[in-house]
């Protein structure tokens, strides 16, 4: 059986790990499995810009890749962006394996702003969800509530589901062989 593997890169909590695992899980209909591996993101630190560069990572995780893993979600603790964006929250391969997604700009420490972790959490998941669903072909979506909906600020982030909307969750049905075909219960 295929699985959905998280990657921790670098100093992630593996409680953040362990807590997002059941989430995706019961989202997306698939088995998830925290790998005991880690990677060390330093590669792709550029100093000029003070990040990561998330495409160099996912280059990286391509290499992790093995017949069990129906897709790899990297979760990291660092900032990360690519070249024409100040910033990123996650960074996926359109219709590949693996993904990744940056805690960082999540946390309303952020911002100046306590900690709250149910809002951190909710965060977490949707954009977990959200760069796995490129990983499925599926684009950004134009519903603002649909989890394929596009983020540039957590406030948005915070105004979508945590999951597909219709229109997307019809999209992945015919691709996937994995638990999306599954009725659970979730999305339509």
């Amino acid at each position: 059986m295929k699985l959905l593997q998280l990657l921790p890169i670098g100093n992630v909590d593996d409680g953040l790990l362990k807590d997002l695992s059941p989430a995706v899980e019961e989202i997306l209909s698939v088995p998830c499995k925290v790998l005991p591996v880690r990677l060390d993101p330093e590669f792709a630190f550029h100093g000029e810009r003070q990040q990561y560069h998330s495409s160099e990572i996912l280059q990286r995780m391509q290499g992790l890749v093995t017949a069990d893993s129906w897709r790899m979600l990297g979760i990291a603790a660092v900032d990360l962006y690519i070249p024409i964006l100040t910033f990123v929250f996650g960074e996926a391969q359109m219709g590949g394996p693996c993904a990744v997604l940056s805690s960082h700009r999540l946390r309303e420490e952020f911002y100046g702003l306590p900690y709250d972790s149910e809002l951190f959490r909710s965060r977490l998941i949707k954009e977990g969800v959200h760069e796995l669903g490129h990983t499925l072909n599926l684009p950004h979506c134009d519903d603002y509530r649909c989890v394929m909906a596009s983020s540039h600020a957590v406030e948005w982030i915070d105004l979508k589901d945590s999951a597909l909307c219709k229109s997307c969750w019809a999209a992945v049905m015919p691709t996937t062989q994995v638990g999306l075909a599954k009725k659970t219960g979730k999305g339509p």
